[in-house]
């Protein structure tokens, strides 16, 4: 026999809810199969989750945008910042810069390394380290490193710190959207459960399948069990 199924996404929550607020609307409380408190619920309800769902779709859809980008401005600056430093050490084994030029980025006088930028920390730690170190030598009226230059790093570290804050606060909004909408969720779960029970009460000394069919027009959901039909799917 087939057996009711609650919705399971926020599409079906809607559709129920709006079905539901629809036959309210359409039909006067005394033919209703479901009580106007119940409808008031629906009524007053609706609006918030709907928005609610929307807003976070549209947050969901502009952080993945955001972060299709995210990648590349990472991948720049780690390169940017690295590149910097070869070139800077590579000066000092040409002896065009003295070793103690190191220490300016945090770096060791005789540490030769390119240091690791494998996560975003590091990027920006040795980012910050790498500008700072060189604006300083430069107010000192030492030789500039070139190619790139500290302005171009500058730039491409300037964007992925852009990007990188785009992010957080992307997460720290879908996060909280999310909890807000789960939330909302679960009282839908509850008045779709509430008409759903009140509906088919209301048909209850039908046959099943005159109450199926009634209920159905409310927007209550039935399918079949995989082992009780050749096309198991949705009966109304």
């Amino acid at each position: 026999m087939p057996y009711r199924r609650l919705p399971n996404t926020d599409a079906a929550r809607l559709k129920a809810l709006k079905k539901a607020y629809q036959k309210g609307k359409e039909l006067p409380p005394f033919k209703l199969a479901f009580s106007q408190s119940t409808y008031n619920k629906v009524q007053s309800f609706l609006p918030s989750f709907e928005g609610a769902v929307r807003l976070y779709k549209n947050t969901y859809t502009v952080a993945i945008a955001k972060n299709r980008e995210y990648p590349a401005n990472y991948k720049k600056a780690r390169l940017y910042i690295s590149h910097f430093i070869q070139v800077m050490n590579m000066a000092i084994a040409r002896g065009e810069l003295h070793p103690k030029n190191r220490t300016f980025y945090g770096i060791d006088e005789l540490d030769s390394k390119v240091p690791e930028m494998n996560t975003e920390d590091e990027v920006i730690k040795w980012g910050e380290q790498v500008i700072s170190g060189e604006t300083e030598r430069l107010k000192k009226g030492m030789t500039p490193v070139s190619n790139p230059t500290i302005a171009v790093v500058k730039v491409r570290f300037e964007q992925f710190i852009n990007a990188w804050r785009s992010k957080k606060i992307n997460q720290k909004n879908n996060t909280r959207i999310l909890n807000d909408v789960t939330s909302l969720r679960t009282k839908a779960d509850e008045i779709i459960l509430s008409v759903w029970n009140e509906v088919e009460k209301t048909f209850a000394d039908l046959t099943d399948d005159e109450m199926r069919e009634k209920a159905a027009e409310y927007g209550v959901s039935y399918v079949y069990r995989r082992n009780e039909s050749r096309n198991p799917g949705v009966l109304y």
